[in-house]
């Protein structure tokens, strides 16, 4: 920040070991000293129970001070069992993972004034003392957080900020003038960071598609673009390479269901060491082609006392409950379980890879046989229906090595435009940490004239999605 901001001409140390040195302007308070926690609810007493009010749960409150009031409910609904906050509060998500996330926000442009929160909330009003939007900031800011981690109460999922830590948090508060400065600073700066961070967010989105259109294409259309196309009768495969067959999967891949050793045995579920590919797999299905271990394993005594076995290596697997159509091949011997399918492909048809980037292709057309409400399956009737093309081998390797190509290409791109999204969320950080505690004077600071929408950034982001 050094290079481009300047400091402060006079520091002092402010007695806070997490400060340090604050400009000499300015106060060392307490958040409880220039606002109010938890408003009350009788300022309401007036309203009809009738009254609409924004209705805020915890979706409703972004990560990066937005806020969805959208929502609306009759204050009697919503009296008792919800936190109340007023136009223009500032709220502070108060639960793990939330506050770390950076849910927090001033609310603004609430239905009649008013809005009721999820009681995982703490409402702060700033009044005539304190900016909120800095408020917003400073409760945003590294300092802030990383003293309230160590704080929170709880255990697990559930740990929580205490009101009592916001309330006799000390921070380095400029004189009023100067908070508003900071704060129309950060909103320039945040926003421009923000809009950064979209453009490639939305990169990566065009990204994603295009690496899934070079795979169907290359699995329904193969790699030559002159060569004489014909009707597969099939709608998710439309047009398809004269000379390629259409059949159903079963016919060159024999299908392997399976299943769960009972769990009320421990013996089946002790000294593990066979892989079995199951649900808890699911975060590794979706990021791999090859799948090498699993997060859980069997031992051969729970093997031969239930229905699985052992799959040879090369297996394709598959989910068909939950998640729909997630693919790996596996790499050794490994069972799977109920809610996965293996396919042991015929090595004179078919290549293992080949298959794997059918079920890529494949996910649309997934979705209509996908039923159940609580638990999305596909039915064993449905699979065994499965079609796809079947290339004559030298082109099923051929278009392997050229899919592979391709998605580590789109995969590198995709990996440098997170590093990126990283670098921005870290300047984003260390941008409202060090304008909350001083570390930059921004005083003199306007708004350049040009905007913040750099014409190189849009010109990348047209370059890379080409």
């Amino acid at each position: 920040m050094a290079g481009k901001y300047k400091a402060y001409l006079e520091y002092k140390q402010s007695g806070v070991e997490w400060l340090g040195e604050i400009p000499s302007g300015w106060q060392v308070k307490r958040i409880k000293n220039s606002a109010e926690l938890n408003p009350s609810k009788s300022e309401l007493k007036h309203l009809s129970h009738d009254t609409e009010a924004t209705f805020l749960p915890m979706e409703s409150i972004g990560e990066t001070g937005v806020v969805n009031c959208s929502r609306s409910k009759p204050i009697g609904e919503v009296f008792n069992g919800y936190t109340y906050l007023g136009e223009g509060d500032v709220c502070l998500a108060k639960i793990t993972p939330c506050f770390e996330n950076g849910k927090a926000a001033v609310v603004a442009g609430l239905k009649n004034g008013i809005a009721f929160a999820t009681t995982e909330v703490i409402p702060i009003r700033c009044g005539t003392l304190s900016d909120a939007q800095f408020v917003y900031y400073l409760i945003t800011s590294s300092p802030f957080k990383d003293e309230a981690e160590g704080s929170m109460y709880g255990a697990g999922g559930q740990k929580r900020v205490a009101d009592s830590y916001v309330a006799n948090y000390h921070f380095a508060a400029p004189p009023l003038p100067e908070q508003q400065q900071i704060a129309k600073f950060l909103d320039f700066e945040t926003a421009r960071i923000d809009r950064l961070i979209e453009r490639q967010e939305r990169l990566i989105g065009l990204l994603e598609e295009k690496r899934q259109a070079v795979i169907s294409h290359a699995v329904t259309k193969g790699l030559n673009p002159d060569a004489p196309l014909r009707p597969s009768g099939i709608d998710w495969l439309g047009d398809v390479p004269e000379h390629w067959e259409v059949c159903r999967i079963k016919q060159f891949a024999k299908m392997e269901s399976g299943h769960t050793p009972d769990k009320k045995q421990p013996e089946y579920w002790t000294d593990c060491n066979i892989n079995w590919v199951s649900l808890n797999d699911t975060s590794q299905l979706k990021a791999v082609d090859y799948i090498s271990e699993t997060a859980l394993k069997l031992n051969p005594k729970g093997i031969a006392n239930s229905s699985a076995r052992l799959l040879p290596s090369q297996a394709v697997v598959f989910t068909r409950d939950a998640s729909i159509g997630l693919a790996a091949i596996t790499t050794k011997e490994m069972a799977v379980s109920q809610h996965v399918i293996a396919w042991i492909c015929d090595s004179c048809k078919v290549v293992p890879e080949y298959l794997l980037f059918v079920f890529y292709a494949m996910q649309e057309e997934l979705e209509r046989y996908t039923f159940g409400a609580t638990l999305k399956t596909i039915g064993m009737p449905d699979i065994n229906k499965l079609t796809s093309t079947l290339p004559p081998l030298n082109e099923q390797r051929e278009i392997v090595e050229f899919v592979f190509s391709e998605k580590a290409r789109h995969s590198e791109a995709i990996k440098k435009t997170r590093a990126a999204i990283t670098l921005l969320k870290e300047r984003r950080t260390a941008l409202i940490s060090a304008a909350v505690t001083g570390k930059i004077d921004v005083r003199e600071w306007v708004p350049p004239k040009d905007g913040f929408q750099p014409a190189e950034e849009s010109a990348s982001l047209t370059r890379a999605s080409a």
